[in-house]
C-alpha cells in the first residue's frame, strides 16, 4: 500500500520549515498488531524533513495506535491476551452491541489505548528506540481498511 500526500505548507520567512500531510490505508485481518514503522518512515523521508516530529493519528474509534516492541512478537501476543482478560467480549452488560459481541469492548479498548503517536526526526531519521516499533492495533474480529493520517513537521534543510 502506498502514501497519499494530502498537503504540503511552507512558512513564510522560513525556506526550510515544512509540514506535509499524507494519508496511510492498512488493511487488517481482524483482530491483532500490525507493524506500520515502515510505512511511517518512508513519509518521513518522502516529506524531506530532516528535524522536527512526526504525528501518526488513526482515524477510528475501534483501532487504536501502540508503540511496542518489535523483535519479538510473543510480547504483542501477550498484549492481546492481556486486553482479552481486561476487557472481554459478550459480556453482558455492555448496551452498545448494535456491530456484534465484539462492538463496546471495540471502542473501550480503543479508550484504553491511544489514537496517535508523536515521534521526534533527527537526521531524517525516525527516533524510536532499538526495539520500539510503531502498531495499529486492532480491536473489531472483522477484516478493516484503517486510515491513519501522518503529519510531518519541521526543517527540511540539511
Amino acid at each position: 500500500m502506498g502514501i497519499v500526500r494530502l498537503s504540503e505548507d511552507r512558512y513564510p520567512g522560513s525556506a526550510s520549515m515544512r509540514v506535509e500531510t499524507a494519508s496511510i490505508v492498512v488493511p487488517t485481518d481482524g483482530k491483532g498488531t500490525y507493524e506500520i514503522t515502515d510505512r511511517i518512515a518512508a513519509a518521513v523521508r518522502q516529506s524531506g524533513v530532516t528535524r522536527g516530529v512526526v504525528t501518526v493519528f488513526v482515524r477510528h474509534t475501534s483501532c487504536s495506535l501502540i508503540l511496542m516492541e518489535n523483535a519479538d512478537s510473543t510480547a504483542r501476543r501477550d498484549l492481546e491476551k492481556f486486553f482479552e482478560r481486561l476487557v472481554p467480549e459478550d459480556t453482558s452488560y455492555f448496551e452498545h452491541t448494535a456491530e456484534g459481541g465484539d462492538d463496546s469492548t471495540s471502542h473501550i479498548r480503543s479508550v484504553l489505548t491511544r489514537s496517535s503517536e508523536v515521534i521526534p526526526i533527527a537526521n531524517g531519521q525516525l527516533q524510536l528506540g532499538t526495539w520500539q516499533g510503531i502498531f495499529l492495533f486492532e480491536h473489531r474480529r472483522a477484516p478493516h481498511r484503517r486510515q491513519i493520517t501522518v503529519s510531518v513537521m519541521g526543517d527540511s534543510s540539511a
